[in-house]
C-alpha cells in the first residue's frame, strides 16, 4: 500500500460520493486506501458503506461512538488503523482539492521532508473557501499567532491551521500527540522537530452542508496553543486569569450596587468557583477525565476545596483592609496566592485516575499517572 487517506467526518454524508469519485479518478493507478474516522450522529456511516461497495479501491470505516478528542482524535486514530507509512489527512468536504494530492506525493517522493502541507498562503495559494473576510481575517490572525510562538519547529511552514497534509508516520510519534479539536497538524509540528514541504492549494467552497468551526473550537485552539507552548499549568492559569477577572468584576459591581464587600467576595467566589469547574473540566483537564471517576465526584472534589480555599481567602480580606489596602486589590492578591495550590490539587487529587491494581491497571491509565504533572 502506497498512500493511506484519512478522511475524519462529522455528519458529511452528502459530500461522501462525490469525494470518492474524485479521489478515485485523481489517485487512478496508485496503490492507496480510504480510512473514513467518522463521528456522525447522521445517517452518514450508512451512506459510506454504500458507496465504498461502488468503488475500485480499498474503503474502511471506522466509526466512533465516543468521539474522543474530536477531530484530532479521528486523525490520530487513523494513523493507527492505517496500512501505509505516508498518511494523507484531509476533510470530507471538499474544500480539500482531491486533485492536488498527486502534487504533494510528488513532493515527498523528492526525499528530503517528513510532511508535505499543502498551504493557502504560500505563492500560488488562495483562501477563498472561507466564508467570509471575518474568517479570513480570524484565519490569518491565528496563523501569525501560532507561528510567532513556535518560531523554529513552524520555520518553513506558511499555513500551521490547514488540515490537509501528508506525513511520513514514521517521523512522527503517535504516543506523544495529545489532539484537542480542530488543529491535529499544529500538534504534529510542535511536538516534533520535522522537515516540512509545502505545495499550494486553492481552497475551495463546501460542496455540500455546513461549515463546523464555531467559537467553542475557537477556545479550544487557544486552550491548545496555550498547552502545547506552555504547558497544562498555564493553561490552568489562563483559566485562573479569566475567573479572577470575573470574580473581580462581580465583586465590584456588587459592591457598586450597594453591598457589602464580605458579602460580594463571596458571591462572586461562588459564581466563579462553578464557572471555573466547566472550564477544566472541558479544556485544561480534557484528556484526564476518562481516568478519573464521574463528573459529579470530580465536581464535588472541586467545589469542596475551592469553598474551603474561598473561606480562608476572604477570611484574610479584612487583615488587608485593615492594612489600607483596596478591597478589590485585597482580593486580587489572595486570588494570585492560592493559585499554585488549586493546580496542585486539581492535577493531584480532582483529576487523578481511579485507584486500581498494579496488575489491573491499563496502559492508558498507567501513561496518565506519568503524565499528570506534564508540562
Amino acid at each position: 500500500m502506497d498512500l493511506t487517506v484519512i478522511v475524519p467526518t462529522f455528519n458529511e454524508g452528502p459530500n461522501v460520493a462525490e469525494l470518492l469519485r474524485r479521489l478515485g479518478s485523481s489517485l487512478e493507478g496508485r496503490e492507496f486506501e480510504v480510512v473514513f474516522v467518522d463521528d456522525s450522529t447522521d445517517d452518514t456511516p450508512d451512506i459510506i458503506r454504500v458507496v465504498a461497495a461502488g468503488v475500485d479501491f480499498p474503503v474502511r470505516l471506522i466509526h466512533r461512538d465516543e468521539p474522543v478528542a474530536g477531530l484530532g482524535g479521528a486523525v490520530l486514530e487513523g494513523f493507527r488503523a492505517a496500512d501505509s507509512r505516508w498518511c494523507l489527512v484531509m476533510d470530507g468536504d471538499l474544500q480539500h482539492p482531491p486533485e492536488d494530492i498527486p502534487r504533494m506525493l510528488d513532493r515527498a517522493a523528492v526525499g528530503d521532508v517528513d510532511i508535505v502541507v499543502a498551504s493557502r498562503y504560500v505563492a500560488g495559494g488562495t483562501a477563498g473557501g472561507l466564508a467570509n473576510a471575518t474568517r479570513t481575517a480570524v484565519s490569518r490572525a491565528s496563523t501569525v499567532l501560532t507561528k510567532s510562538m513556535f518560531p523554529r519547529k513552524l520555520h518553513g511552514c506558511t499555513d500551521p491551521m490547514t488540515g490537509f497534509f501528508l506525513v511520513d508516520r514514521d517521523a512522527i510519534d503517535l504516543d506523544a500527540l495529545r489532539p484537542r479539536g480542530f488543529k491535529i497538524l499544529l500538534e504534529i509540528l510542535a511536538r516534533r522537530q520535522l522537515r516540512i514541504g509545502e505545495v499550494p492549494f486553492a481552497f475551495a467552497t463546501r460542496h455540500a452542508g455546513e461549515s463546523k468551526a464555531t467559537f467553542t473550537q475557537g477556545i479550544r485552539f487557544l486552550t491548545q496553543l496555550t498547552m502545547l507552548r506552555f504547558g497544562r499549568m498555564s493553561a490552568f492559569a489562563l483559566v485562573g486569569g479569566v475567573g479572577a477577572i470575573a470574580n473581580l468584576v462581580i465583586m465590584w459591581g456588587l459592591i457598586r450596587l450597594g453591598m457589602g464587600y464580605i458579602p460580594a467576595a463571596i458571591i462572586a467566589s461562588e459564581v466563579t468557583i462553578i464557572g471555573n469547574f466547566l472550564l477544566l473540566e472541558y479544556l485544561v483537564f480534557r484528556d484526564m477525565r476518562a481516568d478519573s471517576g464521574s463528573m459529579w465526584m470530580r465536581f464535588i472534589k472541586s467545589f469542596a476545596f475551592n469553598n474551603v480555599e474561598a473561606v480562608v481567602r476572604i477570611s484574610v480580606l479584612p487583615l488587608l483592609v485593615q492594612a489600607h489596602i483596596p478591597s478589590v486589590l485585597a482580593a486580587a492578591i489572595t486570588l494570585a496566592a492560592a493559585f499554585v495550590v488549586r493546580f496542585v490539587y486539581h492535577a493531584l487529587w480532582v483529576y487523578a485516575p481511579k485507584r486500581v491494581s498494579a496488575n489491573a491497571a491499563t496502559p492508558a491509565v498507567r501513561e496518565s499517572r506519568s503524565r499528570t504533572l506534564e508540562s
